[in-house]
């Protein structure tokens, strides 16, 4: 299983970013694309061509979108919402991709970010859910772990270290 981040400029080297954690725990099977306009990334578009790819995005799902079966690389886009669904409507070739909606059995636990949208969550937390979903628990346990000590590490009270 292949994990692409299409990250939007603005996301790199902030330190809220939970997709660094996403490449640290996951390794070789996740990688960060840098989302340019004007210059789509051609081995992604080769990868979509090629099938068993889905984008991990809200909104309308696509039939059958419970059956993860058949997919093996999942794209998520790497942002805040206002810059994913920038990305989402300036990449004509994320339009075609089938797409799958999560459903996250409870809410978001980010709380590195103002103004955070409800129901929502943030890029480590969708991996974690994916990796759930096709039976990758262990991967799903260490990102989830390492995700709990990145937003809130252990005996510190949000706001006491600096970018928490």
């Amino acid at each position: 299983m292949k994990i692409t981040l299409l990250t939007h400029s603005k996301e790199f080297g902030k330190r809220s970013n939970t997709g660094s954690l996403v490449l640290e725990v996951l390794g070789s099977a996740a990688e960060q694309v840098r989302w340019d306009r004007m210059n789509p990334p051609t081995a992604l578009l080769k990868e979509i061509e090629a099938g068993g790819v889905a984008l991990v995005y809200p909104g309308a799902a696509d039939e059958n979108d419970d059956d993860l079966s058949g997919i093996d690389h999942f794209i998520l886009i790497d942002g805040t919402w206002h810059e994913a669904r920038k990305i989402h409507q300036r990449s004509p070739y994320l339009q075609n991709v089938r797409r799958i909606g999560l459903k996250p059995t409870g809410k978001s636990a980010y709380n590195l970010r103002k103004n955070q949208k409800d129901a929502c969550l943030c890029t480590a937390e969708c991996v974690i859910e994916v990796l759930r979903s096709k039976g990758n628990l262990d991967d799903a346990e260490r990102l989830q772990q390492s995700f709990l000590a990145f937003i809130r590490p252990p005996g510190v009270l949000r706001g006491a270290v600096q970018g928490h």
